[in-house]
This record gives structure tokens, sequence and C-alpha cells, in this order.
């Protein structure tokens, strides 16, 4: 029987450090099957969901091999959007939190040129971005691919079908033949395997439990007349408690037109769709991650990297056109191994797509009646943080542990009414208890922070 220890891995030192400060207890599926094969040198291409920890199997494995003395590109990670880039980016760097001096740098259209401009003046072992931008940085000679030993497309299956097929096969033709390639995908569509058979050289393929089937998940079907779906949407957040949920629709105008519909149930939503600035965006999926946002409404698209690790449901206000997409949605919730809940909408006019899903499954879907949930008229969703804005981040030197001193200086405010604290170059956001929301307010706003005054304000 195969030990699902980490220790049992060739792995340097300091790898094994950070992973037992991050308090990975065992391997998942995924990392049991792919990890041996990957410290070896060989060509990998997996079929693993989303939540069942491929990030940490790549990121492991060019952490391990990565030579910090030798100055120059070792590993690009290529993902499908800027959400997960950036989620990439940030478990790479916790994992390589022991190995002194790991430079790590993310390239994604949306964000200026000017800071990845001068990240790049010195080349950081490894690189995580979009195809766009990468293949930007490549044209104008700033970023040097030449002499990687790890190349990794995640979510490959989304790159696919945002059709960034050219951009994936002109950024590889840039790299040593002699690179291991790294192939991640939710789903296994034909095209992967012929991406596959044109990048990779005999890999190890690996298929961890059927996309289809996700026991773990408590899926519950409600036929709904699309007039009454608002109504529905409250009287399942109330009957259910929820928390944290994430609302799938089809189009970004329904998205917009959900959360304003929501406002006379008290249930603050935000939308996330294609139509946002990057700045909006990153302020909406901080909110979420934070807990200073409770329901999240978005595209399938636009949902692309969000990493909340204890969603309390996903619901479906419209079934997908793709049983695949659905697949992908609810996986959202019941991250590794914890218990979810889906809940999905349909009227009678969809049974097509409903008996898709059932198909696709292989088991027929639970469909219960809307009449035996409970109805609150008095549930109000208020979320238990609050999020700050500062006009301060990276640039000036801030780091979340002056924020924290200034929050919890004197009496007050304790350490743990302070939440998830985000920084970026140019501003920063600390989600705060709501119960002490203007204490912290007033605290940020009057006092000095590393010598100087900031400007706070409640998004």
């Amino acid at each position: 029987m195969k030990s699902n220890l980490f220790s049992t891995l060739s792995l340097r030192d300091e790898l094994l450090q950070s992973i037992s400060t991050l308090d990975y207890k065992i391997m998942t599926d995924i990392q049991m099957q792919a990890l041996p094969p990957l410290l070896k040198n060989r060509d990998i291409l997996a079929q693993a969901r989303t939540g069942s920890g491929k990030t940490a199997v790549f990121a492991i494995g060019l952490l391990n091999k990565l030579n910090i003395q030798s100055y120059f590109t070792q590993a690009i990670v290529v993902c499908p959007t800027r959400e997960l880039s950036n989620q990439v980016a940030i478990e790479i760097r916790k994992l390589a939190s022991s190995i002194a001096n790991t430079r790590v740098v993310t390239l994604c259209g949306g964000k200026p040129m000017g800071p990845q401009l001068a990240s790049l003046k010195r080349d950081p072992h490894i690189v995580v971005g979009t195809p766009g931008r990468i293949l930007k940085h490549l044209e104008i000679g700033t970023l040097k691919l030449n002499r990687i030993e790890t190349l990794v497309l995640d979510e490959a299956d989304r790159m696919l079908d945002m059709g960034f097929y050219d951009d994936i096969l002109n950024i590889i033709n840039v790299t040593p033949l002699s690179r291991q390639t790294l192939l991640f995908s939710a789903t296994y569509p034909e095209k992967i395997k012929q991406v596959s058979d044109k990048v990779q050289i005999k890999p190890k393929d690996i298929r961890i439990e059927s996309s289809h089937d996700i026991p773990e998940i408590n899926q519950i079907f409600f036929e709904v007349e699309k007039s009454h779906r608002i109504k529905m949407v409250y009287k399942l957040i109330s009957h259910y408690k929820l928390e944290s949920i994430l609302i799938f629709c089809n189009t970004k105008l329904l998205c917009q037109q959900l959360v304003t519909d929501l406002k006379p149930y008290n249930i603050d939503a935000h939308a996330l769709h294609g139509d946002l600035e990057q700045f909006e965006r990153d302020q909406i999926l901080t909110q979420f991650s934070s807990k200073a946002c409770s329901v999240l409404v978005a595209t399938d698209v636009a949902a692309r990297g969000i990493d909340v690790i204890d969603l309390s449901a996903v619901i479906n206000f419209e079934l997908s056109f793709d049983p695949d997409l659905h697949i992908h949605r609810i996986g959202r919730t019941g991250r590794a191994g914890a218990k979810g809940l889906a809940l999905s909408l349909f009227s009678n006019n969809e049974r097509q797509r409903l008996e898709a899903i059932e198909e696709y499954q292989g088991k027929k879907i639970n469909i219960d009646d809307s009449n035996s949930l409970s109805n609150s008229i008095n549930f109000k969703l208020y979320p238990p943080m609050v999020l700050l804005f500062i006009n301060g981040g990276k640039k000036e030197k801030l780091r979340a542990g002056d924020l924290l001193g200034a929050l919890t200086a004197n009496d007050g405010i304790i350490a743990k009414q302070v939440g998830k604290i985000t920084l970026f170059e140019k501003f920063s956001y600390v989600a705060i208890d709501r119960k002490v929301c203007k204490l912290a307010l007033h605290k940020l706003n009057n006092n000095n922070i590393k010598g100087r005054k900031f400007r706070v304000r409640i998004c």
C-alpha cells in the first residue's frame, strides 16, 4: 500500500518544512498519483477536478528542482484567467516560503505594463500568467523562456474553450524541447489529447475520479417558473441558512439584474462579469473571499479562479447549456473532501438541459418540492465582515503586520476581529468584524501607519 505522507517523497528539506508549516497532513489522490512520476521528470497529463489539490502538485514539482542561485526563468505556469494566475502564484509563494529568495512574478492582462516591466528587469525564477500577456512580453523581448525546465498548462480545457489554442502553441514554440510539460485539466475533451500529443513526450496519464460523479456534493434540483426564481433564491438562502453563496447565471446582463432584484430581500449581492474594470473585479473578489460579501453572482467565465474554501453552496439560477460546465460550477462547493451543497433551478422548458446533466452524470438527479422549504420572512443576510480600503500598498512598503498593529494598538480591537488583509501595489484591503468597523475606521484614519497617514474608507 502506497504511503500518503509527503515525507515519503524525495523532496528538498526546505519544501518539507513549508509543507509542514502549511499543515498539509496527507496527500490527496492527485498528489499521490502525480507527484512520484513528476519528481522523476516525467511529463504529466492529469484530469482532476477543481479543489483536488492539483496546484500543490505542480508547485511542489517545479520548486523541488529549482536552482535559486541560477538567475533565469526556470518554470512558467500558463492559466486561463487573472484570478487563477494570482491564486496559483500565492500557492507557489506559500510553498516557497522556506526557500529563500525565490522570485515569482505574475504577468496578466488588465494590469499596467509598468510594474511588470520593472519586475522582469531581473529574470524571475517562476512566471505565472495568462496567454495574451505572456505573449506580449515575449514579443517585446522582456520575457525569456529559452531555458525553462518546467512548463505547466493549468486548466487547459478552459484555455481551449476560451480560444487560446494558438497562443498556447506560440508560447510553447519558444521553450526548449528538453522541458518537462505538465498539463492539468478538470475535464477531458478530445482537444486535450490533441494538445498533449503535440507538446508532451510519453506523459503519465492520470485520471482522478470521474468528474461526472461528485458524491460529496448534495445536489438538489427545484422546478420553478422564471418569474418566481428571485423569491426562490431567497427561500433557499433562508431555509438552508447559507452564509457564503456563489450564484451562476448564463449572461452578464442577468447577473446584474439579479443583484438588483435581491436588494428588496435584504440580500446584499455583488455581480462578477466581463464588463467590470480590473479594479472592480479585484475589490469584489476580495470582498467575497474576506466574508465582507455573502452572495456573489457570476457568469461561468468570470468565476474562473474563484477559490473560497468554505463556500456554503452553489446556486444555479439557470441551468448551464453544457453539462460539463454544470459539473465545474458545482465543484466550487465541497472542496478538498468537504461536504458541499448545489441547488439548481429549472423550468419546464429547460427539461432538455436537465436530462443532459442526468445522462452526463450517469445517475438520476434529485428533484425536490419547493413547498418543502421553510420561508422565514424575517431572515436577513448580513456579511460578518466589512471591507476597508486603504490608499496605500506595497509601493509604500506597507505590510499586513503594519495594518494589524495599527488596528490592535491600544484597546477596542483584538487580532481575531481582523480578517483577511490583501495588499496590492498602490492600495490595500482589510476585512474587519462588523461590530468594530467604526472604531477600526477611526483608528486607521486618525493614526499614523509607518510614520504617515493614509485615507481609509468603507468599500
